[in-house]
């Protein structure tokens, strides 16, 4: 029939990228859908997106279909559970894709790599490649901590408006880990405005006592992503920051053209 024939051309029509534009604009959906806490109304996703409502309510009831969007009482949509096992299985192929730069980081710098994710208000590690030296930092990969006593969780909210961090933290709180952690807002906002102007976050005993953190965001990343090294305190001195952080820096930058360049 010709009202259906017009449906699926439509549906399979080529995007300019050359791809397939319902699938372009149902991920587009999904990504606005996240940026917005989760969950949205209609109309948001109108506003938002400039698609028209009933294109945005036929590609939304394909995704409730799916599994990957649920609708709420309250009419509005939210994200999905089927969404969760993608992100697991992401995460740990992006935690296996970083781990040569991770072992570069320890071959030049001596001390234990980690990539950390921003997910929702925590911090969690998806890849480490330990030091090689008998006194040397372990953290487990799939922990979880929150950001304000982390120089990952630094890097990463760095890129953060000020208001959208303060916001993090009223939900999250400040609790101290040692006496040196970071718990008050305008503390921490500071903190950030000095990795802004440096490059690099430092986490000087505030997640451990005796163990120094030096951390970058991966730039451009297509999730919030850093890279850090750790170690004790009387290693990663004053004076070593001065060598690893370039070190850092450099392979921040080669891992984000690997990740690009593997997405094309």
């Amino acid at each position: 029939m010709p009202t259906s024939s017009a449906s699926t051309t439509d549906s399979t029509k080529p995007s300019a990228g050359g791809g397939v534009q319902s699938l372009e604009r149902a991920f587009d959906l999904l990504e606005r859908m996240a940026d917005a806490g989760g969950e949205v109304g209609l109309s948001e996703l109108s506003a938002t997106s400039g698609l028209p409502l009933p294109t945005i309510h036929r590609l939304m009831r394909t995704l409730v279909a799916c599994g990957y969007v649920r609708q709420q009482p309250n009419r509005r949509y939210a994200l999905g559970p089927r969404l969760i096992r993608l992100g697991e299985s992401a995460s740990r192929l992006l935690g296996t894709w970083a781990r040569p730069y991770l072992a570069r980081l320890v071959e030049e710098t001596g001390e234990t790599a980690n990539m950390a994710l921003l997910d929702g208000d925590e911090i969690v590690y998806v890849a480490q490649v330990p030091s090689k030296h008998s006194m040397r930092m372990f953290t487990e990969v799939g922990r979880r901590v929150l950001p304000h006593s982390t120089g990952v969780g630094k890097a990463l909210l760095a890129g953060v408006p000020d208001d959208d961090v303060r916001a993090l933290l009223s939900r999250t709180g400040m609790p101290a880990a040692t006496e040196k952690t970071i718990t008050t807002p305008d503390g921490f906002l500071a903190a950030l405005e000095d990795v802004r102007r440096t490059g690099y976050a430092v986490d000087d005993n505030e997640q451990e006592i005796g163990v120094r953190c030096l951390a970058v965001s991966v730039p451009e990343s297509p999730t919030a992503a850093a890279i850090s090294i750790s170690g004790p305190a009387g290693r990663v001195t004053e004076a070593a920051t001065d060598k690893i952080v370039p070190v850092l820096q450099q392979i921040a930058l080669e891992l984000s053209q690997a990740l690009a360049s593997s997405g094309t």
